[in-house]
């Protein structure tokens, strides 16, 4: 039993999801729900990686184009989804082209970002997975945006 709590403590669970061609997961604690993107409002002079709002049962929640945000070409389309996640208290809504699995990593196959990765974009990443299907970058949400960020939406 003892060797059973180790592995637990030792492993995460983390919701793998594609933008463009590259794989990414978020740790699945931090994930509270996954939907189809349904229509979403623009809102006028927002950020470009901004899509606009919707309303998730009575409350309006701020979409982001995670792709745009990062600078990587996305392919939104049909299969394309929101992963909701709360950040500082506000629930925000990431677009991604679509999700993959969940997979549960084991913490010895989660390398630290590589040195080439370090300053901006570098702070979004927990580590790399490296799976047998191949790698998955995993990143932490609190990071992706700036508290000022997180005001504005």
């Amino acid at each position: 039993m003892h060797q059973k709590t180790q592995e637990v403590i030792n492993s995460i669970q983390i919701v793998c999801f594609k933008i463009g061609n590259e794989e990414y997961g978020i740790d699945i604690l931090q994930v509270q729900e996954i939907l189809k993107i349904p229509k979403v409002t623009k809102l006028p002079k927002s950020s470009n990686h901004v899509l606009g709002v919707i309303d998730l049962r009575g409350r309006v929640i701020p979409i982001i184009d995670l792709g745009k945000k990062f600078g990587i070409v996305s392919n939104l389309s049909q299969a394309s989804r929101a992963i909701v996640v709360n950040i500082e208290g506000k629930q925000i809504g990431l677009a991604i082209d679509s999700v993959s699995h969940v997979v549960k990593v084991d913490s010895t196959e989660i390398e630290p970002p590589p040195p080439v990765v370090k300053g901006i974009s570098g702070k979004y990443i927990v580590g790399i997975a490296k799976l047998k299907t191949g790698f998955v970058v995993i990143l932490d949400i609190n990071q992706i945006f700036s508290s000022e960020e997180i005001k504005s939406l």
